[in-house]
């Protein structure tokens, strides 16, 4: 089929990028062609829309190639839908973002499978929760493909920093409960003070936003509460010390006591010599 006769998958959320496996992609279809055809169905107007193969797609075109083989199959947008989120969900690094509007077509789709009577006696939903059906066919937990599908509601600039690691996943979670305009106001907090919510303060951003009392304010408030990890730790190396702690102390929890003791009897001697010489 001409390539120009070829269209991406509507609102298809999987990412397409010119990398280095792109470039090796775009050599190998050069020497050898393309060894696997992509999958595709019939529009409107003699056209033909990619269910599997984007990535195929996009290889030739760099490779300028005019035509591409391809599998034509007859799908309803729902079946279209599904083998379209099942053979993109087998590409080895999948953003969580990908996942997540992946998943919530692919549940959009088998819900709506679900109400036409010509495809099943009784609706699929009702048969078998769709998301734990998802969950089971490709190996997640049904409560993980909520969570997937929940980063759906957040808003784009904080959805982009989940995919760049910069918010951990089951923070991310949580904000989504928040409000676009909560969202938006966390963000520019985040950005002012270079830090990201943990898990405990974002459980506390929902709870506010639940409860209506989540003001710009009690954002600030919580966001400015220390964090586990930001408390600078001294390290200490053992070996210097051994030779000073009585033997029956042995664990780093007993020797950090000994330590916090030491350094409490030691000031509390300085104290008693300033007092003398006053």
């Amino acid at each position: 089929i001409n390539i120009s006769k070829i269209q991406e998958f509507k609102n298809h959320p999987f990412k397409v990028k010119d990398d280095e496996q792109m470039e090796s992609l775009v050599e190998s279809i050069k020497e050898n062609g393309v060894l696997n055809p992509i999958i595709v169905r019939q529009i409107e107007d003699g056209k033909f829309e990619i269910i599997s193969g984007h990535r195929r797609k996009r290889a030739i075109e760099l490779a300028n190639f005019e035509e591409i083989p391809c599998i034509v199959r007859d799908l309803t947008d729902e079946e279209a839908t599904i083998l379209m989120v099942d053979s993109n969900l087998q590409r080895e690094e999948i953003l969580p973002s990908e996942k997540a509007y992946a998943y919530k077509m692919k549940m959009d789709a088998m819900k709506r499978q679900g109400e036409r009577t010509d495809l099943t006696s009784t609706p699929l939903v009702e048969k078998l929760r769709t998301n734990e059906k998802i969950g089971e066919e490709i190996g997640e937990s049904r409560e993980q493909i909520r969570r997937y599908i929940r980063l759906t509601k957040l808003i784009p600039e904080i959805l982009q920093m989940v995919d760049d690691k910069k918010i951990a996943f089951r923070p991310a979670v949580e904000i989504s409960y928040l409000t676009e305009k909560e969202q938006s106001i966390l963000l520019d907090i985040i950005e002012y003070n270079e830090s990201t919510p943990s898990l405990a303060q974002a459980i506390y951003l929902k709870k506010q936003s639940q409860e209506k009392t989540l003001t710009e304010e009690k954002i600030e408030e919580i966001m400015e509460e220390q964090k586990p990890n930001q408390i600078e730790k001294i390290k200490i190396n053992k070996s210097k010390i051994e030779s000073i702690i009585p033997k029956n102390i042995v664990t780093e929890h007993e020797i950090e006591d000994f330590i916090l003791m030491c350094i409490q009897e030691h000031n509390k001697k300085q104290r008693q010599k300033e007092n003398m010489t006053r």
